[in-house]
Order: C-alpha cells, then sequence, then structure tokens
C-alpha cells in the first residue's frame, strides 16, 4: 500500500457515517477523499465539514484508483451488496453491524470473502474502548484465574422512533449484537443462548412486535457464563458497564461520567452528574481506535480487527436469541 495517508471512501451519513468521517479525519493515516449518500445533500454537508467529494451513487467509490479502501455506514440491508462490491474490486471494507438481518444472505457471501484475500472488518468498536480492552487484556494475563462469569449491562439512554424499530431487525440484532460480540470477545466459543424480553414502555416496540427490555444468557463451551441486560431507555443516562468475575478476582468496568465532581447536602451524599447520554461522546475514543486498528489490517501489519466470522457468529446468536425469547427454549449453537 502507499506510505501516504489511506484514501478512504465512506458510504452512508446518517449519525454513525457522521462519526466515522469524524475518525477518518482526525487520523493522520487516513483521508476522507469521496462520501456516498442517496441523501445527496448529507453527503455535501460531511464532505464540507470532513473533507473529500461528494456524490450521491456508491457507484463513483468503485472507479479504480480513486480510494484505497470502503467505509460502510448505510443501512443494513446494503451492506451484503457493498461488502461484495468491495472484495471484487480489490478494496479492503470496514462495515458496520450487522452484516445482514438474513444469515442465508451472510451465509453465501462467506465463501467469497474467504477466498478474495481482501481485508474485511466489522464494525464492533467496542472491543477498542480503552477499558473494556483493558479488563480483556487483564483477564487474558492471568490476573484474575479462569473466567466463570462476565456480566455485561448496556442501556440506551432513550428508545428510538417507531419507524427504526421497524427495520432494526429487533433488539438482539440491532442493539444486543454489539454485546453478543463482547461476550465472544471475553468468553470465546458460546454453545448455548437463553433469552427473555419483555415490552414494558415503548409503543414502538409494542407496535411492531419487538422488546423494550432483554436478558440473554450465553454458555461458553468451558462452563463460563454471560449474562446481557438490555433496555432501551435509562433516566441516568447511556448505562454501560462490565463485570468479569474470575476464580481469583473481579475485574469492573463502570460508566463514564459527565463530571468527575461529587456533591454532598441535604439531598444526598456523594451524588454524581449522570452518565454520558450519548454513544457518540461515550465512545468516540473506541471508534478511532477501531480505524487505527483497520488501517493496521490494510497495510498488512498486526490487527485485532473484527472479521467476517465475527460478524456472522453475532448475528446467530441474535437469532439464537430471539428464537429463545419467542419460543421460551434454550437454543444450542455452533458457530463453526
Amino acid at each position: 500500500m502507499p506510505s501516504s495517508p489511506l484514501r478512504f471512501g465512506l458510504i452512508g451519513t446518517g449519525r454513525i457515517g457522521q462519526v466515522h468521517a469524524a475518525s477518518i479525519a482526525a487520523d493522520p493515516d487516513a483521508t476522507l477523499a469521496w462520501v456516498a449518500d442517496p441523501f445527496v445533500d448529507g453527503a455535501r454537508q460531511v464532505a464540507a465539514q470532513f473533507g473529500g467529494e461528494a456524490t450521491d451513487t456508491a457507484d463513483d467509490l468503485f472507479v479504480p484508483g480513486r480510494v484505497d479502501a470502503i467505509l460502510v455506514a448505510s443501512p443494513t440491508p446494503t451492506h451484503v451488496d457493498l461488502i461484495a462490491r468491495s472484495v471484487e474490486a480489490g478494496l479492503p471494507v470496514l462495515c458496520e453491524k450487522p452484516i445482514d438481518l438474513d444469515i442465508a444472505r451472510v451465509e453465501a457471501l462467506r465463501s467469497t470473502v474467504a477466498s478474495a484475500g481482501v481485508p474485511v472488518a466489522l464494525g464492533f468498536n467496542r472491543r477498542f474502548d480503552p477499558a473494556f480492552a483493558e479488563a480483556r487484556a487483564r483477564l487474558a494475563a492471568g490476573e484474575i484465574g479462569a473466567l466463570e462469569q462476565l456480566t455485561i449491562i448496556s442501556r440506551d439512554p432513550a428508545a428510538p422512533p417507531a419507524s427504526y424499530i421497524a427495520v432494526s431487525g429487533g433488539i438482539f440484532r440491532d442493539m444486543t449484537i454489539h454485546d453478543f460480540d463482547m461476550a465472544r470477545f471475553f468468553l470465546g466459543d458460546i454453545v448455548e443462548v437463553q433469552a427473555t424480553g419483555s415490552t414494558t414502555f415503548d409503543p414502538g416496540a409494542r407496535e411492531h412486535g419487538d422488546y423494550d427490555t432483554a436478558v440473554t444468557v450465553l454458555r461458553a463451551a468451558s462452563g463460563a457464563v454471560a449474562t446481557i441486560i438490555n433496555s432501551r431507555h435509562s433516566t441516568v443516562g447511556y448505562d454501560q458497564r462490565i463485570e468479569v468475575f474470575g476464580s481469583t478476582g473481579t475485574l469492573d468496568v463502570g460508566n463514564q461520567g459527565t463530571s468527575l465532581v461529587r456533591v454532598s447536602n441535604t439531598s444526598g451524599v456523594d451524588t454524581h452528574r449522570p452518565f454520558e447520554s450519548a454513544m457518540v461522546t461515550r465512545y468516540t475514543p473506541s471508534y478511532r481506535a477501531e480505524l487505527r486498528e483497520f488501517i493496521s489490517l490494510v497495510r498488512g501489519g498486526a490487527s485485532t480487527s473484527p472479521s467476517f466470522d465475527d460478524g456472522r457468529a453475532a448475528l446467530l446468536l441474535a437469532d439464537a436469541a430471539q428464537r429463545s425469547a419467542e419460543e421460551r427454549v434454550v437454543v444450542a449453537v455452533d458457530l463453526s
């Protein structure tokens, strides 16, 4: 690859596309060369802020010689086709999760990706959160012995619009999928899924037959167990915590607060301000680290970027959780 900064083509300029554009602009080894979105005004706004040429079609990014890598942040139904086009063009691609909502489409693309020899990475940015990554490294170093239990708490500040719920694939494929990847990151092979969900507060979830509250239990081949607790709302902010319980100790990752100042008075003792209220502010460092790892992958260096198969495994777990919650059964899984 050239020693000059990698020229990125960004597809999609919604909220997550803008996060990626900012990450590219902040990295000295990357430059935003092209921005594509059918909503061309969005592409123009992102290009004006972060650089690059704006277009209303992804076709312009696949003209030979224009870009060195593709970053896919467009709606989920476009992901499979854009990954396939990138691989066929010999362009490394970093794609947001999930690969698709239909596992059959993912399976159909799997052999093509495996045989192409083109770097393909999935956007599971939470692996690169500094605190989560530190906990994983300290577990791997044996600091707390053998992993026995993992608890992941992930609650959004507020439920998304009903129109989003309608096309999201449901809470397990849309929200919990990040936590499924995190569970695999810590536990390794997972062999069993049991999930339950309810609709307690969100009219949009009720309208579209989804859950706004869910708990999933995963059992690993080692016998270790992960519990994932999700909610579509949290009055105290973006609630993102992990507890790693081992045979000789525990690692805890708490929430990121908006202030280090605590107050004690007649209405409370050691009162904190709310947690970060948005995904963007909470996980900005992880998105930038994710991009750095992908650039290393593209340049042939060492990289821990999640692979296409990691994306496939997370979707298989999401499908198993959906079935478990609907049928009230324990579902055995084979992720090989």
